[in-house]
């Protein structure tokens, strides 16, 4: 405030000039068309090479497989959209542990990180196989004898396009989303031209399906771990028994369907309304996916010859436009252009694998089971950069171990996202009888009998889940031994961790970290938000009523909230540290919580402090009518614009305290 502004006449003149120090946290909404394109980023950029490895391990039925998969995926977001509809954080961590306990919980996100730690690596590798490939066809062609060698140079691009994304996410979501979405703009152009492209080719030359997936049109591969079948190699059971044969088939085709879990993690960032808007990205993104993962494993088989096609599995779309109708540099520039869009896409998907994995950690620690000291925040960006920093180191260890091999990280990739989904599955399917009653949304097919519910839908796809889960453990050695080994040193880190947090526990253990950034003037422009926004008093972190009813009822796409909290000091404070402090995190914490469960910005400030130096400690009345007095001396032509809630009093053990607001409560409550 002005130091010109005389105090009260009834208190004591004061030299010391007022100060006002404000910290602002501005949470960045996206919308479900940017959330769309992360997951898409993710699952869509599996068509690349998921049809390619199913059918190394399980021959030319293998896009049947892969078609049933993504209609699998499709009933696995049913459940996350459920899960969202409960929880704020609907991801598996969150789930899991309310349905089933801490302990569970601990073992699904261990095999999550697994997921995500692989998703990175096996994109990146994919990526770079396109490109290279890509680079050595020119070199051949310009009659050069240099040769990049293939799964060298594609984990030398690997890394790159890893620590790219790494800073990207250091710098925040915002941009990373950004990024995103122009990627899957091009990738649509891609997408439509191929399709149309292929369609074309199989009206002129003809074309047939591929074989149905009956046992004796299957070949699995032998060799090297057991082939396709792993321990199973020693039993007649595969190719006695149909269905398992079929989840043999499927097995081996679920790294189509990951991604899922990056929905849930982004969901705190959708704008309002916020499950509606998950309900749209989780159509675009089962949509996207069906048409171009499945149909791009159907037209290879379909298009490419059968002689040829095994020398393209480690860029099967490269291959497949060399074989459209049409003339041969036609062909070749719409080859180097699909290379481009693999490329772009398939490194986004490194950017999905770092924002998921740094969600569901972020959870974990803000539990209590990592130290707080993971989610301190980057000085400059705000952004939880240590976490950031393990997720990648971990990503490029594992694509230095792999050495570039594609299938060898194909087959390990398949343990965690199935366990997590697995888990996942259960809880909710749990949860039905646990916590029943009224939900935003329900996976569909639920009857009753008496008074007792029925979710056959939601039974039907845990079952699967869990029978894929099963197939896998005795079909995919290397999943299997690597992946039990890195769930039982995470589930280990976490119980050891979270034994050694528990020990220094606080109140803080569960509070989001701000940064405090001091400024000599609380305005509209400080804040970044627009005229006309309104203004939310509060003081006591544990009553927000007034603030979740305001979120309730206001359009964030015409105004602004600001939740304003004063605290009075008796002496001058001349330097603030890094952060806001226990109280500060408190209002901001919970103001933050309440702000999620809408999707729309709320400018915060979590200990903004009128400071005076007085001869004697102020009363909490006598604040409140100092601070009254100087708001009402600044005039209309000084007063930041804002439209102001009606007014409640509450009276607590040091006073009477103001909190502009209503306090009736939302009609969808939601836990965070």
């Amino acid at each position: 405030m002005p130091s010109s502004i005389p105090p009260p006449k009834q208190m004591a003149p004061s030299t010391t000039a007022r100060v006002l120090i404000a910290s602002s946290a501005m949470l960045a909404f996206i919308s479900f068309w940017r959330v769309a394109a992360i997951v898409l980023n993710d699952m869509g950029s599996s068509a690349f090479y998921a049809g390619a490895i199913a059918e190394h391990f399980v021959g030319k039925p293998a896009p049947w497989f892969v078609l049933a998969i993504m209609l699998l995926a499709g009933t696995v977001a049913a459940l996350y959209i459920e899960s969202c509809g409960m929880f704020v954080r609907g991801g598996v961590y969150r789930v899991v542990k309310e349905a089933m306990g801490s302990t569970l919980a601990k073992f699904s996100v261990s095999a999550l990180m697994f997921d995500y730690i692989l998703t990175g690596p096996i994109s990146g590798v994919s990526a770079g196989l396109y490109l290279v490939g890509l680079l050595n066809e020119l070199l051949q062609h310009s009659h050069s004898h240099v040769t990049i060698p293939m799964n060298a140079g594609a984990a030398f691009f690997a890394v790159l396009v890893t620590l790219y994304f790494w800073w990207e996410n250091i710098k925040g979501i915002p941009e990373s989303s950004e990024k995103a979405l122009r990627i899957m703009y091009v990738t649509t152009i891609m997408v439509v031209m191929m399709v149309a492209w292929c369609c074309y080719t199989i009206v002129v030359k003809g074309g047939h399906l591929p074989p149905w997936p009956y046992l004796r049109n299957i070949t699995y591969l032998t060799g090297e771990h057991g082939g396709a079948l792993g321990w199973l190699r020693y039993t007649s059971f595969p190719y006695k028994i149909g269905l398992i044969g079929i989840l043999i088939g499927l097995g081996h085709s679920v790294l189509a369907m990951s991604g899922e879990e990056t929905m849930a993690q982004v969901y705190r960032e959708i704008e309002h309304p916020k499950l509606p808007n998950l309900k749209k990205a989780a159509l675009v993104i089962f949509l996207y996916s069906l048409v171009f993962t499945a149909g791009v494993a159907f037209f290879s088989v379909m298009i490419i010859p059968d002689s040829v096609r095994p020398s393209f599995q480690d860029n099967p779309i490269g291959g497949l436009t060399m074989y459209l109708v049409g003339p041969v540099s036609l062909r070749l520039v719409f080859r180097a252009f699909v290379v481009v869009v693999g490329v772009l896409m398939l490194a986004g998907a490194v950017n999905t694998a770092i924002v998921g994995s740094n969600g569901v950690l972020n959870r974990v620690s803000e539990d209590g089971i990592l130290p707080e000291w993971f989610r301190i925040p980057h000085r400059r960006f705000g952004t939880s950069y240590r976490i950031l920093n393990l997720v990648v180191a971990l990503q490029l260890l594992t694509i230095i171990l792999s050495r570039g091999d594609i299938f060898l990280l194909g087959e390990a990739y398949a343990f965690g996202v199935m366990w997590s989904f697995s888990m996942k599955g259960l809880a909710v399917l749990l949860l039905r009888y646990k916590e029943p009653g009224k939900r935003a949304f329900r996976v569909p097919l639920n009857f009753h009998i008496g008074k007792t519910e029925i979710p056959l839908g939601l039974a039907l796809i845990t079952l699967t889940l869990i029978a894929l889960c099963g197939i896998n453990l005795f079909t995919k050695e290397v999943a299997t031994i690597s992946g039990i080994a890195f769930t039982i040193i995470f589930f280990a880190v976490f119980e050891i961790s979270e034994k050694v947090t528990r020990k220094r526990a606080s109140e803080r253990a569960e509070l989001d970290q701000f940064n405090i950034e001091a400024g000599d003037n609380l305005t509209p422009q400080a804040l970044g938000v627009r005229p006309g926004n309104v203004v939310v008093m509060i003081r006591n972190y544990n009553t927000l009523y007034n603030l979740t009813a305001t979120l309730d009822r206001v359009d964030p796409h015409k105004q602004d909230v600001v939740a304003l909290h004063l605290r009075f000091l008796g002496r001058a404070v001349y330097a603030c540290a890094g952060t806001c402090g226990e109280e500060g995190e408190n209002h901001s914490s919970r103001g933050c919580g309440s702000n999620r469960k809408v999707g729309c910005d709320l400018a915060i400030c979590p200990k903004s402090a009128v400071i005076c130096r007085c001869a004697r400690r102020l009363s909490q009345p006598a604040a409140h009518r100092r601070s009254s007095y100087s708001w009402a001396r600044l005039g209309a032509a000084h007063r930041p614009q804002a439209a102001v809630d009606p007014c409640r009093l509450h009276t607590h053990r040091a006073g009477t305290g103001v909190l502009l607001g209503t306090t009736r409560s939302t009609s969808h409550p939601q836990r965070s």
